[in-house]
């Protein structure tokens, strides 16, 4: 084998380490966001302080995975498509990271909702609004490891409907405020949640922009489909 052809094997090598990691990374997120949801329907304290004390374990993962990216492209001098694999790698896996600390975010305000009256239906509500996100996630990851950029595009067009659902919602929470000053706070806690999904799904969606970078040396020159925003000031305040 020649050292051209030595260097090329062991790149691949090495990038499949690291698309393993990122995999494994998004399995970890994909449970993060189910049971946050669910111990936001449950209203289980202690099920979402294991989600808050499980992030580490996602930061930890991303931490690794840009070390091993630094250090493949230090050791094996890619070339310029392999460098833009391992550049989505980076980008993927720290879309991740914030996906995982919006669910840790979940956990946060779970534990304080459950302290106070419950808003009939909102458990449910955003349990089955971070499902569909949760859908996106996943078929974001398999477009990556599959390359699939029509799967991709699909993810991409689907923000939309998670972006009608917030609306919904936020609409919803708003009448519960109004109807009776007491829901307030609830209802700010339940929408910074929503505010914190949708962005969840923004994530997602950037996975999946970056398959399609991959696959097609581009990224998509339409612009990314979006409903029509709710113009309110609260939703300013959601974490970052």
């Amino acid at each position: 084998m020649n050292r051209d052809k030595h260097i090329s094997s062991a790149f691949d090598r090495d990038l499949e380490t690291i698309q393993a990691q990122v995999v494994k990374m998004g399995g970890m997120v994909e449970a993060a966001i189910t049971d946050a949801a669910a111990a936001l329907e449950g209203r289980d304290e202690e099920a979402a302080e294991q989600v808050r004390r499980r992030d580490q374990a996602i930061d930890a993962m991303e931490a690794q995975i840009n070390e091993d990216a630094a250090r493949l492209i230090a050791l094996r001098a890619p070339t310029a498509t392999d460098l833009r694999m391992v550049l989505a790698v980076m980008k993927i896996s720290a879309s991740l990271e914030r996906v995982g600390d919006y669910a840790k975010n979940m956990a946060k305000r779970t534990n304080v909702l459950a302290q106070m009256p419950a808003i009939n239906g909102s458990g449910m509500a955003l349990r089955r609004m971070s499902q569909a996100v949760n859908k996106m996630l996943q078929d974001a990851l398999d477009s990556y490891i599959r390359r699939d950029a029509e799967l991709a595009e699909d993810v991409r067009q689907r923000d939309l409907e998670i972006d009608q659902m917030y609306n919904a919602l936020f609409r919803e929470f708003l009448t519960h405020m109004m109807e009776d000053p007491r829901n307030i706070t609830a209802c700010m806690h339940l929408h910074f949640i929503a505010k914190n999904i949708e962005r969840m799904g923004d994530h997602a969606t950037s996975i999946s922009e970056q398959v399609i970078y991959l696959v097609n040396g581009e990224f998509p020159d339409d612009v990314r489909p979006k409903s029509n925003s709710i113009p309110s000031d609260g939703a300013l305040l959601a974490e970052n």
